[in-house]
């Protein structure tokens, strides 16, 4: 399997701070910020719900959208959210169980 980049958001509750970051491990980066491991903006603010992630098989193109969407409005952020989950659940425990299919060939769930 070909190594994945993602580019997520994160927040602490429907409509409220948002964090917008990139990785190339989400189910271990969100466990991070879930667990508080990781310093700054998302700890000080409790972010630790994922509302929001896109997939991208380069570091470059994940880089490059992070960057779009970090100067994007609040709006058009929330609006994306919406559009993608929304309930704005927590989406955590779905990529999870996805991310493991995946490790193991199958990428039904």
């Amino acid at each position: 399997m070909e190594r994945q980049y993602h580019v997520y958001i994160l927040t602490n509750k429907k409509c409220g701070t948002l964090y917008v970051g990139v990785t190339n491990d989400l189910v271990r980066r969100i466990y991070e910020h879930k667990n508080k491991l990781v310093e700054g903006f998302s700890k000080k603010y409790d972010l630790t719900h994922l509302v929001y992630y896109e997939c991208f098989n380069t570091r470059e193109e994940a880089i490059h959208r992070e960057k779009c969407i970090k100067k994007w409005n609040r709006q058009w952020k929330t609006k994306r959210i919406a559009e993608f989950n929304p309930k704005w659940e927590d989406l955590y425990p779905h990529s999870v169980v996805f991310m493991d299919s995946r490790l193991r060939g199958n990428d039904r769930i």
